[in-house]
């Protein structure tokens, strides 16, 4: 869908903001030119650590050059961005109840900023594009490619290439496979990838990059299954979420506007349940004990289901707009959602009379939401600009704001929770983020 980021990329600014004949991030094309140059006659170039920490823009941006001042700039953001709503003015209503947090949290500092990673986004509410397997390893949407991209190594590599014709090669799976597929959701987990079309398109391809890749895992079967789930009009597969079953097989639920819920058996490639809501379902999280699923889609409301019947086991009531994200808290029994009413809200599933806590956005709607597998940080992102790492185990009460610009496709912790990488779409600047964990040793003050 390629309205997907027109209305809300960095040159939707007054004509005062122009420079050398353009707006920062309006361009003909997704590409910078031939060369590796920016409209500003730059260098394309990475930015690391040290030359953040002497000043440098994270992003490259070149301020110095430019008529308007960074803070100028995102003042105007702040003013100018247009949030999208469902519910006209949701977005006002819950001001009275959020938290106010202590911002300058330092929980993740800045390590680089990769512009050779171009971060992709076909729709412009879902952004679950970005997943990290290790602390070192990141995969993500670019264009028509799902690319692997090694910060140890600075190397990139096409996994899968969904432009032209996509089929399995295992013999015995379903289906002849996709053309042109437009992917819309991605889940990365155990050496086993999944995507999400916008015609209820899903495909998995397994033997993916690992520290142990070396270039023969390539020829092995790449798409080990794909199938079209529905064929309602309205059929845009929103998210996925890959787990374990009981017995320890490879599952993943699949969540689609047709207001369906589908859980798939990979060990079989077989369809082994099918829920049914009132509503287009956006987003699905299972608990850490694999009892319960978070629902939330185009309904305030939300819901806690049964995994296993599918029935609901009580409503989630506080947001005032459509819900785009969820996750659960390792400790099984604390979830949040994001919405776009700007919050996210933080549930204890013991007691939903209450949120624990409302955690406000500054442009818009939040959608996407992590937990570090230690339970120790949340991070939340916005459609663009904002990312907000928050101290769980304080009681949220600590925040650090991670601010740049452009339109945020996914965020993806570690699964050591050493690093934190964000995917930043814009025709100019669009690029892949990596934070690493700030660790405070203490004990070796005393071997000094």
């Amino acid at each position: 869908m390629d309205f997907a980021a027109d209305d809300y990329e960095m040159g939707e600014v007054e004509e005062d903001m122009y420079f050398a004949g353009r707006i920062m991030g309006d361009t003909e094309s997704d590409e910078e030119d031939e060369d590796g140059y920016d409209h500003l006659d730059n260098k394309i170039t990475d930015t690391y650590a040290a030359e953040a920490r002497k000043g440098k823009d994270i992003q490259g941006i070149p301020w110095e050059r430019l008529s308007i001042s960074r803070e100028k700039y995102r003042q105007t953001r702040l003013e100018q961005y247009k949030n999208y709503e469902n519910i006209p003015q949701s977005g006002r209503g819950s001001e009275k109840e959020c938290k106010l947090t202590r911002k300058g949290g330092a929980f993740y500092e800045f390590w680089q900023n990769t512009r050779s990673v171009k971060s992709t986004i076909l729709h412009f509410q879902l952004r679950n594009l970005v997943w990290s397997t290790s602390k070192h390893d990141v995969y993500l949407m670019s264009h028509y490619s799902i690319i692997h991209w090694s910060s140890l190594s600075s190397k990139k590599t096409e996994v899968l290439n969904v432009s032209g014709h996509v089929a399995p090669k295992t013999p015995g799976s379903l289906l002849e496979g996709f053309t042109q597929t437009q992917v819309s959701t991605l889940a990365v987990r155990d050496n086993l990838l999944i995507a999400g079309g916008f015609q209820g398109s899903l495909f998995a391809r397994d033997y993916l990059i690992t520290p142990s890749y070396d270039e023969t895992d390539l020829d092995r079967p790449g798409v080990s299954f794909c199938t079209r789930t529905t064929y309602d009009d309205n059929a845009i597969t929103n998210a996925i979420d890959i787990y374990h079953g009981p017995s320890g097989s490879v599952h993943f639920t699949a969540s689609n506007n047709d207001c369906g819920v589908r859980d798939f058996d990979m060990e079989r490639f077989q369809l082994v349940k099918h829920f049914s809501y009132p509503w287009p379902v956006n987003h699905t999280s299972l608990s850490p004990d694999g009892k319960v699923i978070a629902i939330v889609g185009d309904n305030p409301e939300g819901m806690l289901v049964d995994s296993q019947t599918g029935k609901t086991i009580a409503h989630v009531r506080g947001h005032l707009d459509f819900s785009f994200a969820s996750a659960w808290h390792p400790n099984g029994y604390v979830f949040a959602t994001g919405n776009q009413d700007k919050t996210c809200r933080v549930w204890d599933a013991r007691n939903l009379s209450k949120s624990v806590a409302v955690l406000k956005g500054n442009l818009g709607a939040i959608r996407s939401i992590r937990f570090t597998s230690d339970g120790q940080f949340m991070a939340t992102a916005e459609p663009a600009d904002f990312v907000h790492v928050y101290d769980v185990k304080n009681d949220y009460d600590k925040e650090q704001e991670i601010d740049f610009f452009g339109e945020i496709s996914g965020l993806s912790f570690s699964p050591d929770t050493e690093s934190l990488f964000i995917g930043v779409w814009d025709r100019t600047y669009g690029s892949l983020l990596q934070y690493n964990r700030c660790r405070n040793y203490s004990y070796m003050d005393y071997l000094m």
